[in-house]
């Protein structure tokens, strides 16, 4: 079973920057499709981020494109995301979440990830 942990969030102003961690565990395959998603009050949960483990494609969504990255660590079986330039619509939990190989066909659907983490807040203040 694949378990993911997210770290990082917290509250910073308009400008700043955080960086997001999920370490995994129990992983199955050498390598699995990894996103980041976020979730606001009342809005639906959104792709921001993702990446093949594998290598090096990754997808962004418009939205965050220039201002976040998303890298790893295969070592430690670490996902970041490093978000700069965070602005008052950044807010939201933020979730990491893995889909094995066999099941990888679109990193921006939430509904392709059977794993997630339990969520890190961001609040980006004006």
């Amino acid at each position: 079973q694949v378990t993911l942990v997210e770290s990082g969030g917290g509250s910073v102003q308009a400008g700043g920057s955080l960086r997001l961690s999920c370490a995994a565990s129990g992983y199955t395959y050498s390598n699995y499709c990894m996103g980041w998603f976020r979730q606001a009050p009342g809005k639906e949960r959104e792709g921001v981020a993702g990446i093949w483990t594998g290598g090096t494609s990754t997808y962004y969504a418009d939205s965050v494109k220039g201002r976040f990255t998303i890298s790893q660590d295969k070592a430690k079986n670490t996902l970041y995301l490093q978000m700069n330039s965070l602005k008052p619509e950044d807010t939201a939990m933020y979730y990491c979440a893995a889909d094995p190989p066999y099941n990888c066909h679109d990193v921006s659907r939430p509904a392709d990830f059977p794993y997630w983490g339990q969520g890190t807040q961001v609040t980006v203040s004006s």
